[in-house]
């Protein structure tokens, strides 16, 4: 397939999220492009506006495997990566593979499980791999975690360890949805729609991994000039000076940043980055790897808030 026809794929894609997800086009994008740039998502949003519905819609229009895991404070590691069992009829141990073992991992309330099963996902993100008894198992390609994670609730949860959190490419926010998108959501429950069933929603699949691999492979091909690398680095260290926080940005987001911004570039017909896709990217793809400082948190600062600001101080090459 030509770019050209890739990117109408991706077009049609949007349209089969649509027939069951409402006003969240924001989200729908961020997802898609997560999945050029061959990154993670972390969703962030109160209960009820499609979270889970939005990543189950997405991997059925994209025709890939696809499992979810209801994350609980009880949760151990080896029920997300698998484990050894013993087989009596062999007389030996096997390898069991966990839910991590498909195409997009949906990780529904991510925060709800301690630091030690959070961590468990670790090897998973960044090597795409799992390692068991001292064996080496390779993911299935690709592979993506979508974790969702609700901002108001903070009974039972727990904070994602900062490592984890540098590993999502994305966080994209889930706002409640406009008047009219939410008397449409109602008219289609009026008219039948059943969220668990995507199929009767008329939602169709439009893309492989065949083809999300050759379209991952042109975004890739997207240029960077030396003075666009440079404003990205620069709003990267940015945050590093600001007095209200404590932890910045490190390389990692630079570099995520950078792919972001080649996957907006590509699906807007672009051949390399401007300053404009690094600035569309900046919010979604940095506010996660800002950690405020106390007395800023106390103030209402917010990541967002300093990012915007970095965004209108950092001078814009020509």
């Amino acid at each position: 397939m030509t770019d050209t026809q890739l990117r109408e794929s991706f077009a049609r894609l949007r349209t089969e999220v649509g027939k069951a997800v409402v006003g969240q086009d924001a989200a729908v994008t961020g997802l898609t492009i997560t999945l050029l740039a061959g990154g993670h998502v972390l969703l962030e949003g109160v209960p009820g506006v499609a979270k889970t519905l939005l990543v189950r819609t997405l991997s059925h229009a994209l025709s890939l495997g696809t499992k979810r895991v209801q994350f609980t404070p009880d949760l151990m590691p080896g029920d997300l990566t698998g484990s050894l069992v013993y087989d009596s009829k062999a007389g030996e141990f096997e390898f069991r593979e966990g839910p991590v073992f498909t195409n997009i991992l949906l990780a529904d309330e991510i925060n709800r499980t301690p630091p030690k099963t959070q961590s468990a996902l670790l090897e998973a993100m960044e090597e795409r791999q799992v390692s068991a008894d001292g064996v080496t198992r390779k993911l299935p390609v690709p592979f993506l975690v979508a974790a969702t994670m609700n901002p108001i609730e903070y009974e039972g949860t727990y904070t994602l360890p900062e490592a984890q959190l540098d590993r999502f490419l994305m966080k994209l926010t889930l706002d409640l949805p406009a008047r009219e998108h939410e008397v449409e959501v109602l008219q289609r429950h009026a008219a039948g729609f059943n969220p668990r069933d995507l199929v009767a929603a008329g939602v169709t699949p439009v893309l492989g991994a065949e083809e999300l691999a050759q379209a991952q492979a042109a975004v890739a091909r997207v240029g960077a000039s030396a003075d666009v690398l440079a404003y990205a680095v620069d709003l990267a260290r940015a945050t590093r000076q600001s007095p209200s926080v404590k932890l910045g940005v490190s390389p990692r987001g630079s570099t995520a940043l950078l792919a972001a911004s080649r996957a907006w570039a590509w699906l807007n017909g672009f051949e390399a980055i401007t300053p404009d896709h690094v600035q569309a990217m900046a919010l979604p793809v940095l506010r996660h790897r800002i950690q405020l400082r106390p007395e800023a948190e106390l103030e209402g600062v917010t990541p967002d808030t300093i990012l915007r600001s970095i965004l209108q101080q950092v001078q814009v090459p020509i």
